[in-house]
C-alpha cells in the first residue's frame, strides 16, 4: 500500500514538468471508441500530468504490431498499447522497446500468474472462452473435446494472423492437443461459418446476427450484456480441461521522445484511476486490486479452474507453422 501511495505521490508532483508535451500511444480500435476505456483514460492522465495523451488506434493487436514494425525507429509511438503475451517475444525481437521503470512489478500486480518481463507491463488479464446464448443453447458443450465432437452447434472464429483472440485458439488448441492439433482443426473447421479479421466483427456481425450459435472470445464478456443491457442469458463456461489466459500489455518506446512521460503513463497505467476502468469498458480484469472492487455483473462470471499457457518464446518461434496448420485444415 504505501508503495502505491508513494507512486501517486510521484505522478502528482510531476504535474507541471511535462506542459503542452504530447504522448502518443498506439492502441486498437475498441480501446478508444465512446463506450472504451480511452475517453476516461485520456482525461485522467491529461488532469495529472497537464500534458495531451494522443491515442493513435488500429483495427487490432496484430495490426498495431505489424504498423509499428513497418515505421521502425521513425515510428511516432511513443507508448504500445494492447498487445497481449503471445506477441510479446515478436515484439522484443524488434528491439524497438525499452525497459519499463518498475523494480518488482509482482508486488502491485494481482493477477494468476506471476510476471517476469522487464519491458512489458501487464494492464488487464482474461480467459479465452466460447459465448452463446443460453436461449438458443440450452446443453452447451463442457469441453474443448465436447465442442470439437458436436455436430449440432456453429461457431465463429477470429483469424489468427490478424486477431490476438483468433491466435489465442491457436495457442489454445495447441496446449491441449500438441502434435495432434492438425486432426483436431479438422474437426473443429466443419463447426465454422466464417473467420473474421478481428473480434469486433466476429462477434457483433456474426454471432449477435444469429449467424453463428457461439463466438470466440472471452469469459468476462457476458458481464457486457449484465451491465448495459440487464440481459443475463450470454454465457462463456469454463471447458474442464482448462482455458488459455490472456493478459494484454503495454511498453515504451526507445525512440520516444519523452521517456519521462512514457514512463510516468506506466507507472499512471497501474493506479486506480487506470485501472477502475478497465471492467466496466474492456470487460476485462484489472490486474491490480481495485479500491472499489470489480462491478457485480463480475460475480456471474465462471472463473476457469485451470489456467493454461504456452511460453511466449514457443509461440514466436512455432506460430508461423502452427497458423499454416491450421490453414491446411480450414476449407471454407
Amino acid at each position: 500500500m504505501m508503495k502505491k501511495i508513494l507512486l501517486f505521490l510521484c505522478l502528482i508532483i510531476s504535474f507541471n514538468t511535462f506542459a503542452k508535451q504530447t504522448l502518443t500511444v498506439y492502441t486498437y480500435d475498441s480501446f478508444v471508441s465512446e463506450w472504451g476505456p480511452g475517453p476516461q483514460i485520456k482525461e485522467n492522465f491529461e488532469t495529472l500530468c497537464n500534458c495531451e495523451l494522443n491515442f493513435v488506434a488500429v483495427d487490432s493487436a496484430a495490426s498495431m504490431l505489424s504498423k509499428i514494425i513497418l515505421e521502425g525507429k521513425n515510428t511516432k509511438a511513443d507508448i504500445l498499447l494492447g498487445i497481449d503475451m503471445n506477441l510479446i517475444e515478436q515484439a522484443k525481437k524488434t528491439n524497438l522497446f525499452d525497459k519499463h521503470p518498475f523494480e518488482n512489478l509482482n508486488e502491485i500486480l494481482s493477477m494468476p500468474i506471476e510476471w517476469q518481463d522487464d519491458i512489458f507491463v501487464p494492464f488487464d488479464y482474461g480467459y479465452f472462452a466460447f459465448v452463446y446464448n443460453q436461449n438458443n443453447i440450452t446443453k452447451p458443450p463442457k469441453s474443448m473435446e465436447e465442442l470439437i465432437n458436436r455436430n449440432d452447434i456453429s461457431i465463429v472464429i477470429q483469424d489468427p494472423r490478424t486477431s490476438t483472440v483468433g491466435l489465442g485458439l491457436l495457442t489454445w488448441i495447441k496446449s491441449l492437443y500438441g502434435n495432434q492439433s492438425s486432426k483436431t482443426w479438422n474437426k473443429l473447421s466443419k463447426k465454422i461459418v466464417t473467420v473474421t479479421k478481428g473480434w469486433s466483427d466476429a462477434y457483433y456481425n456474426i454471432f449477435l446476427t444469429g449467424e453463428a450459435d457461439m463466438v470466440l472470445s472471452y469469459t468476462t464478456s457476458p458481464a457486457a450484456h449484465i451491465m448495459f443491457e440487464n440481459d443475463s442469458s450470454f454465457k462463456a463456461d469454463s471447458f474442464k480441461e482448462g482455458n488459455y489466459i490472456t493478459i494484454e500489455v503495454a511498453a515504451k518506446l526507445k525512440n520516444s521522445q519523452h521517456i519521462e512521460l512514457a514512463n510516468m503513463f506506466l507507472e499512471f497505467m497501474l493506479t486506480d484511476d487506470f485501472q477502475s476502468s478497465i471492467p466496466s469498458t474492456n470487460i476485462m480484469y484489472p490486474v491490480i486490486n481495485l479500491k472499489d472492487g470489480l462491478p457485480d455483473s463480475f460475480s456471474e462470471l465462471s472463473i476457469p479452474s485451470k489456467v493454461l499457457q504456452i511460453n511466449p518464446t514457443t509461440i514466436m518461434n512455432k506460430r508461423d507453422e502452427w497458423t499454416q496448420e491450421w490453414l491446411n485444415n480450414y476449407k471454407k
